[in-house]
């Protein structure tokens, strides 16, 4: 057994299980006044489930968004499946979980980025662990959302 506690694989679970929580919701009530949602996912992912033509034009990774029309959300426990139109013709989507990078929710500037330590790797950066970024303070109209990274919080 190992010594070390995940933190980092830890809160990539708890930030996936608050994402299913409000796609949940939002199956069962719609979305409530101005939010909406932009998610960005991996479209390599096994598990992903799109139409060809658009694994064609996404091939690597696609932000679908969640705002006036979507039809057919339906909340699993590995991930959801949702209907978009993609220039009058709809579409049906599976998306897992694990496959999601970004989940943002401009309306309250609220955020959340998933970072693999490939992704990281192809930025730059010099980390052991994989990150979570959030961005969840609220802040003054028109202005950027602060970003708080748990790397901040390690000794």
């Amino acid at each position: 057994m190992s010594q070390d506690i995940d933190y980092g694989n830890l809160m990539h679970t708890a930030m996936r299980g608050l994402i299913k929580t409000v796609l949940t919701d939002v199956s069962e009530t719609g979305l409530p006044g101005a939010h909406h949602f932009f998610i960005t996912f991996d479209t390599r992912y096994e598990g992903a489930e799109l139409a060809d033509w658009l694994r064609d034009r996404y091939p690597g990774e696609m932000t679908i968004v969640m705002q006036h029309w979507f039809e057919n959300l339906e909340v699993g426990d590995d991930g959801f499946s949702i209907t978009l139109n993609f220039g009058d013709a709809p579409e049906p989507l599976y998306i897992p979980y694990l496959a999601i990078k970004t989940f943002v929710d401009p309306s309250v500037e609220f955020g959340l980025r998933f970072e693999s330590p490939e992704d990281e790797e192809e930025e730059d950066y010099v980390t052991e662990e994989a990150a979570i970024e959030l961005e969840a303070e609220e802040q003054e109209p028109h202005q950027d959302a602060d970003v708080v990274s748990l790397d901040s919080f390690r000794k």
